[in-house]
């Protein structure tokens, strides 16, 4: 469990699916996360979420007690070093997805907090040299939030994500510790 202040970011447990369902069939969501041409059922959380055998750390964000988002992270593998062209540098890089999925907890900071929570934890108790994301260039509230945080743009990545049926530009961008 990570904690800082009114922010908690803990595993995901059974539980929680159906937070993710609410959260996964809204379309201000997957505007960013997954298209809102692929909401997520019962089923589909359970596929995604709870059935995968990786490294990833799958975490419910919960702000004053109450669950609004989800976070994970998780030390990139050598085919997301090659794509962002990492594959000859040294060090522990991971990587971090997120959205804050209750309306209400947007646009108030959390997810700056959030996200600085989430740099000091992976550098302090993980010990990670850089973290990297790949927001499409289109998310510019994201965009800002990071770059607030220390992100910096490293390279834009042409045509990179599929996404509502098309190929979505994305820029991938890294904080140094």
């Amino acid at each position: 469990m990570i904690k800082n202040k009114e922010l908690v970011v803990r595993p995901l447990i059974k539980d929680d699916a159906n937070k993710l369902v609410k959260w996964l069939s809204d379309p201000v969501i997957l505007q960013f996360y997954e298209g809102r041409d692929n909401p997520f059922d019962l089923k589909k959380v359970h596929q995604v979420f709870y059935t995968q055998n990786d490294q990833t750390s799958r975490c419910i964000i919960e702000w004053e007690g109450q669950a609004i988002g989800y976070i994970q992270y998780y030390p990139l593998d050598d085919d997301e070093k090659r794509t962002y062209g990492l594959n000859e540098e040294k060090g522990v890089y991971y990587g971090l997805d997120q959205f804050i999925g209750e309306e209400q907890y947007q646009n108030k900071g959390i997810g700056t907090t959030l996200i600085q929570t989430m740099i000091q934890f992976l550098i302090n108790e993980k010990n990670v040299d850089r973290i990297v994301m790949d927001p499409q260039v289109e998310n510019a509230r994201a965009l800002a939030c990071y770059e607030k945080c220390g992100f910096v743009k490293q390279k834009l990545l042409v045509k990179h994500e599929w996404h509502e049926g098309e190929y979505r530009d994305c820029w991938f961008i890294m904080y140094t510790a």
